[in-house]
């Protein structure tokens, strides 16, 4: 099955037009190799898609026929996301609450902030 099909499958990403974008970026790859939206996967790969500053990683199970639902996601892709970035999103989420209320979007400096905390 593609890669861009697949992560869109498993409801990696929201779009199947968002996977392709992902995968012709460079953000998914696999062992050291980046992935094009239309090379095929076979049972077993262990599939890298970075989001943000976050590297998540999937193990193929099994191939879905069509987009399935969120109770079915675990039959067909296991998630062996390392800790430290799990730790990472975490750590996204707590900064991103910190922020009050009302006070408007974040500034440049906010963000070039965030980007110098969480560098890779």
């Amino acid at each position: 099955m593609r890669v861009d099909k697949f992560m869109w499958a498993v409801r990696v990403f929201k779009t199947r037009s968002m996977s392709s974008k992902h995968c012709r970026e460079g953000k998914v790859t696999c062992g050291d190799q980046t992935l094009k939206p239309s090379r095929d996967l076979k049972v077993g790969e262990v599939v890298e898609v970075r989001k943000g500053a976050v590297r998540f990683r999937y193990e193929v199970l099994s191939f879905p026929r069509n987009r399935v639902g969120a109770a079915l996601v675990p039959d067909h892709v296991r998630d062996v996301t390392a800790p430290e970035e799990l730790e990472k999103l975490e750590i996204i989420r707590l900064a991103q609450q910190d922020r009050p209320r009302g006070i408007g979007r974040p500034t440049k400096r906010d963000r070039r902030d965030w980007e110098k905390a969480f560098r890779t």
